[in-house]
């Protein structure tokens, strides 16, 4: 198995394809190749390889994902798109390893979020959780502020300010997901 970082542009139309057939997202089922790069050009894609060069497992990070805190914006790298090809074969379990090393040497703050039911994998593995914090995160859907449906922020590389910041999250101190235009 090999680990690997590539670009949205640096992905070949096949790994495109397998990587949308994992994510199981319907309305990016029938997305092209061309489009999938440019929409996805703020991304950086950590994939597990087998020795044919076959996705085992994905992480998309987002570099485009700002939260709004008590008026101020911080930036951070957000993980998405974490998907193994199979279940219980330790792909997942790899790669977040790999990942997780990457993070921590390239020195960027990056956090995730996940459901509760998704906890023990990544307390198996070590990454902080700050629980129940991503409900506290709120999100424009049209002209109405929303609470995200994740239940946890994951923790891979964060400054102590920013996890203090993040971990005093309340139904009184949200914080606002920063879209741009």
């Amino acid at each position: 198995m090999k680990y690997q970082i590539k670009k949205a542009n640096e992905l070949t139309e096949k790994e495109i394809e397998h990587i949308l057939q994992l994510w199981e997202v319907t309305e990016w089922n029938m997305m092209k190749p061309d489009y999938f790069r440019v929409f996805f050009k703020d991304s950086e894609f950590h994939l597990l390889l087998d020795d044919t060069s076959e996705i085992l497992a994905i992480i998309r990070v987002n570099f485009d994902f700002t939260l709004k805190i008590l008026e101020e914006e911080y930036s951070f790298a957000e993980v998405v798109g974490f998907v193994a090809t199979l279940r219980k074969k330790g792909y997942g379990s790899r790669l977040i390893q790999y990942f997780t090393e990457n993070v921590k040497e390239r020195n960027r703050e990056t956090i995730g979020f996940c459901h509760s039911e998704l906890r023990p994998f990544y307390e198996k593995h070590e990454i902080e959780i700050l629980y129940d914090k991503a409900k506290m995160i709120k999100e424009n859907r049209g002209s109405e502020w929303i609470n995200s449906d994740d239940d946890d922020i994951l923790i891979f590389k964060v400054s102590d300010e920013r996890k203090k910041l993040l971990s005093q999250l309340s139904t009184k101190n949200n914080a606002y997901l920063i879209t741009k235009e």
